[in-house]
């Protein structure tokens, strides 16, 4: 008899490899220590900004108390100030404006003749007067030419004198009947002829003649002669555009400069009358005084694409400090105000209620005073209202006035020396005060920590 068969059982499932273990071990110790340093981080962050906040709370207290007592003693304190006096004078009223010094001739020395240049006789840079001797041309064959000439008048002249004394007999012959009117008719004309041809050799030699001259080339006009353009031994034509140099005239010499269209009724107005108005010429920074001069003359005309109108002034230039083509500030004197009210133009101060001033009272506080501004020339300013002859005004340390604020005021600085001293003086202020609050600051610390320990 057969036995049923049992059936299989399953087989087990494999056991992890111990490789696969391990990497799930190392990756569970990675992350709980990436979890831990996250939570250590964020703990000493927020520490430090409860601390920080604590502290700066606490300072702040302490400070707004001292510091209240400090602002409150600034306030009340009074404020350093310089003065100076309102005056009354002569205002000057000028225009300013930019200008180009301009020779009143500049000449291009060129060769009238073509011919060799057999010698210069200037020196580069060298100060030359008018008819002052500068190059020679070749004469040589001027001279052939010029003899040439003279020979041919001779002969024509001779042929003259022949073609009268022939017009003289006939004129005889003619009165006894012995020759006709018509041979007497040509003898004139003869004559005629005759004289036309010896009044054109007489031409062509005042031509050569005139050639010569030009050989010896001399100045044209008094001036500074530039940079020679040819040398001795070249062969110069009239067509050559350099010439052989350039002259400039700088004495005297103009300025060329431009006003607004607006300014020209009072200049106009000015030379109009016969005055001569008096032109200062400045350097390029506007410091330097260069030259004193007058103007002469306007232009006929408005450049409309700048609105603008060229004016021209003289200037001797004895000591040549005026160079051709240098830029220069020109100041125009149109007019002088007589007896107006000054003030420095340090002084006037600009806000919300227009221009104004500090005046200093007698109790040494300060009021506002509106004032309306005329002419300003440098550091000058005309007042036509608003201040009196007399008063002072507030020049320096006008940043924290008010009105009715109360000032002190300070020496003024004699010269750089006194302001040099006055500046270590105010150094070795500030080193002591420094001084002086880090020993206080050292001196809190020291007691408060007596005071701990005694606590403990």
């Amino acid at each position: 008899m057969t036995q049923p068969e049992r059936p299989t059982p399953p087989s087990p499932a494999p056991a992890p490899s111990r490789s696969t273990r391990r990497r799930w071990l190392w990756v569970s110790l990675a992350i709980i220590a990436l979890a831990c340093l996250i939570a250590f981080i964020w703990v000493r962050r927020h520490g430090d900004e409860s601390t920080g906040r604590a502290g700066a709370a606490g300072a702040s207290g302490a400070g707004g108390r001292r510091g209240g007592g400090a602002s409150a003693g600034a306030s009340n304190a009074p404020q350093s100030v310089r003065l100076a006096a309102v005056t009354q004078g002569d205002m000057p009223v000028q225009l300013n404006a930019l200008g180009t010094v301009t020779p009143l001739a500049t000449v291009t020395v060129r060769t009238q003749i073509a011919g060799q240049l057999m010698e210069v006789g200037f020196q580069e840079g060298q100060l030359v007067r008018k008819g002052d001797f500068l190059a020679q041309i070749d004469p040589r064959p001027y001279e052939i030419s010029l003899l040439q000439a003279q020979g041919t008048l001779a002969h024509d002249q001779a042929v003259l004198a022949q073609a009268q004394a022939d017009l003289r007999r006939y004129e005889i012959l003619l009165k006894q009947d012995s020759v006709s009117g018509q041979q007497v008719d040509d003898q004139r004309f003869l004559v005629k002829q005759t004289e036309g041809q010896v009044a054109a050799d007489q031409a062509q030699v005042k031509t050569f003649q005139l050639d010569l001259t030009y050989c010896h080339i001399v100045a044209p006009v008094d001036g500074r002669v530039g940079l020679r353009q040819v040398d001795a031994g070249n062969y110069v034509q009239t067509s050559d555009t350099n010439g052989i140099v350039v002259i400039t005239k700088l004495s005297p010499i103009s300025v060329i400069f431009t006003l607004p269209e607006d300014n020209l009724p009072a200049v106009q107005t000015r030379l109009n009358s016969g005055a001569q108005l008096p032109v200062a010429a400045y350097d390029r920074a506007g410091v330097a005084l260069l030259a004193n001069g007058v103007l002469r003359t306007t232009d006929n005309q408005i450049d409309t694409t700048t609105g603008t109108l060229k004016l021209r002034a003289d200037f001797p230039n004895t000591d040549l400090r005026l160079f051709p083509n240098q830029f220069v500030n020109a100041r125009l004197l149109v007019n002088t105000e007589h007896g107006v009210t000054i003030v420095p133009s340090a002084a006037l101060q600009t806000g919300s209620i227009g221009q104004y001033v500090y005046v200093a009272q007698p109790d040494n506080t300060v009021t506002v005073r509106t004032v309306k501004q005329g002419i300003v020339n440098g550091e000058r300013t005309s007042i036509l209202s608003g201040v009196e002859p007399g008063e002072q005004v507030v020049i320096d340390g006008v940043d924290r006035l008010r009105e009715g604020a109360k000032i002190m005021v300070s020496a003024p600085v004699a010269a750089s020396g006194a302001s040099g001293a006055e500046g270590s003086a105010r150094a070795a202020s500030g080193a002591r005060v420094h001084g002086a609050s880090g020993a206080s600051g050292a001196s809190g610390a020291h007691a408060h920590r007596h005071k701990r320990e005694d606590a403990s």
